[in-house]
């Protein structure tokens, strides 16, 4: 069972960067999928960006693609979300997820079990 915590969203202005974390327990981070996803009242949850913990590999969404990028600290189980060049239709609330894949990649929220419990982060204009 892998818990994740996430921290770090804050009221921020336009143009502002923003580092979100994430830091897992419960388990020992092999194969895993760690992503970052983002929702909006009424919306889906929305892909943004995922790594492969072994391989350090990363694939993003084109919509955040040179804006944000996702890390990982090995030593703290922790990975992170560098958000620059903050834009309003960044508002949402912030998630971490978790999932145990043999290698590539998911995108779609259901193939995550296990989810953190979010994080505001909130970008005015």
């Amino acid at each position: 069972q892998v818990q994740l915590v996430e921290s770090g969203g804050r009221l921020v202005q336009a143009g502002d960067s923003l580092r979100l974390s994430c830091a897992a327990s419960g388990g020992t981070l092999t194969n895993v999928n760690m992503g970052w996803f983002r929702q909006t009242p009424g919306k889906e949850r929305q892909f943004i960006a995922t790594l492969h913990w072994n391989m350090g590999n990363t694939y993003y969404a084109d919509s955040v693609k040179g804006r944000f990028t996702i890390s990982r600290d090995n030593t703290k189980n922790t990975v992170y979300l560098q958000m620059n060049s903050l834009e309003p239709e960044d508002t949402a609330v912030y998630y971490c997820a978790a999932a145990f894949v043999g290698s590539g990649f998911f995108t779609k929220a259901f193939n995550y079990p296990y989810w953190g419990q979010g994080t505001q982060v909130t970008v005015s204009s």
